[in-house]
């Protein structure tokens, strides 16, 4: 691979030092960020080396994206004033005729949406398998592979029907048994745990109000048997506190954490409704919370104790959530939404610009358990890397370049690598054809519907 040197613009490392040059280079050499420093690179690196001119942009490492729901991109604008319940409700039928074909197109779709706002490692969560609907997780594989983005799938389920209690319709879920073999499945098949890895995969039981407590925990015992980690939806609403005082007697957290769903190797989506003594918990076991902030205002869910969770030390990152409760589908707004919404809940001075990008940042890796390879500008670390240009009509002028991205209008994107290979460049997927990548998702949506 070529030597590629990014210089000239300026550069948020997001490193635990929070260094930034104002005018600094990045060296990239076989996909991993060699040197960082102010002004140009050193002449020794210079030669033969493929240069990128930064003058104009803003330098970041890519954005971690902590929970998705990517075949979600065929159902967007449905259930469009519904709260979560009677949203999921609406979509539980259209969604249980999913399969791996329709979710390669809508996942394609989504991913490349997402990689032209600044992220570069994806975490999805699907949790529908509907009977002969073939290989879906490899299907989301491909997709990640045709965009070029880094993914961390989780092979998520329901086994608990509204027969039993739960929410989903009984036509949507699995036997326990089916779906811990067909997790372990997964993971056998397509987890890479090696350093610089494309592919990561979890287990990912759905949520409380889905799931059986059988299932959540022999999920937890099957995860770490294989050395992977487990995600899943957690104190999201105050209809999930009430199914879970009503049901258990407990929060959802006293709930999950009885069945060993709390630890180093755990993150949860959500976590909106969190009290002290729940966060009390995550911070003492590591947890970690993807903090959704756009999905939680389509879904009126709530605003999430961002800032307490991060004074306690409980790790979070940021995340689109699925595109039908985010119609938006970019990460990059994420960082706004999310300095916005914990200023409205905690006050101007309590989550910064810089905040929200280390959350989207060096947080999502953490979450993930990828921080030593990815989120920072650092060398060792693994080369992804946003280049976003700031000197447009949007940001031209702007005091602090960081501040386009944690309040203004989200920055074309001048260049985005992931471990060195150029995904985006001047704002479009470069890795494949997004005409094309458009005409499948319409295509699959129509299809989808029809289904219903």
């Amino acid at each position: 691979m070529t030597r590629t040197i990014i210089e000239g613009g300026y550069v948020s490392t997001v490193d635990a030092a929070g260094t930034e040059h104002r005018e600094g280079y990045v060296v990239v050499d076989d996909g991993l960020i060699a040197a960082v420093g102010e002004g140009t690179a050193p002449a020794p690196l210079r030669e033969g080396a493929d240069i990128v001119a930064a003058n104009g942009c803003l330098v970041t490492p890519g954005l971690v994206n902590t929970h998705h729901h990517l075949y979600q991109w065929l159902t967007r604008g449905y259930a469009q004033d519904a709260i979560l319940f009677d949203w999921l409700t609406a979509l539980y039928p259209l969604w249980s005729q999913i399969d791996a074909d329709l979710t390669r197109a809508g996942a394609a779709g989504a991913m490349a949406v997402l990689a032209r706002s600044g992220c570069t490692t994806v975490g999805d969560h699907h949790y529908i398998f509907p009977r002969g609907s073939g290989d879906i997780v490899g299907a989301i594989v491909e997709s990640a592979a045709r965009v070029g983005v880094r993914l961390h799938a989780t092979r998520g389920s329901m086994d608990l029907g509204a027969s039993q209690g739960g929410l989903p319709p009984d036509f949507a879920v699995e036997t326990t048994d089916a779906a811990l073999t067909a997790s372990q499945e997964a993971v056998e098949r397509w987890h890479d745990p090696s350093f610089g890895s494309l592919v990561h995969v979890a287990v990912a039981p759905c949520s409380p109000f889905s799931v059986t407590a059988d299932l959540l925990r022999e999920a937890a015992v099957l995860a770490r048997s294989l050395g992977v980690r487990l995600h899943t939806h957690a104190s999201e609403t105050v209809e999930e506190d009430a199914y879970c005082a009503e049901h258990f007697g407990k929060t959802p957290t006293q709930y999950l954490e009885d069945l060993g769903w709390l630890g180093e190797d755990v993150w949860m989506a959500h976590g909106v409704h969190l009290d002290a003594p729940a966060i009390s918990r995550y911070a003492a076991t590591g947890t970690g919370v993807a903090h959704c902030p756009s999905s939680n205002g389509r879904l009126a869910a709530g605003i999430a104790p961002v800032h307490d969770l991060l004074q306690a030390g409980v790790p979070v990152g940021l995340g689109v959530d699925g595109a039908a409760s985010n119609e938006s589908g970019q990460l990059g707004v994420e960082i706004r939404q999310a300095v916005l919404m914990n200023r409205l809940r905690t006050g101007a001075d309590s989550f910064s610009v810089r905040d929200g990008l280390r959350a989207a940042t060096v947080g999502g890796a953490r979450v993930l358990g990828r921080d030593a390879e990815i989120g920072s500008l650092e060398a060792g670390k693994l080369a992804d890397i946003a280049v976003w240009r700031v000197d447009g009509v949007e940001h031209a002028g702007i005091l602090d370049p960081v501040a386009a991205l944690g309040l203004g209008a989200l920055p074309p994107l001048h260049r985005l690598f992931v471990g060195g290979r150029s995904v985006v460049a001047e704002g479009e997927l470069v890795t494949a054809e997004e005409p094309v990548i458009a005409e499948e998702v319409a295509a699959a949506s129509r299809a989808l519907a029809a289904r219903a």
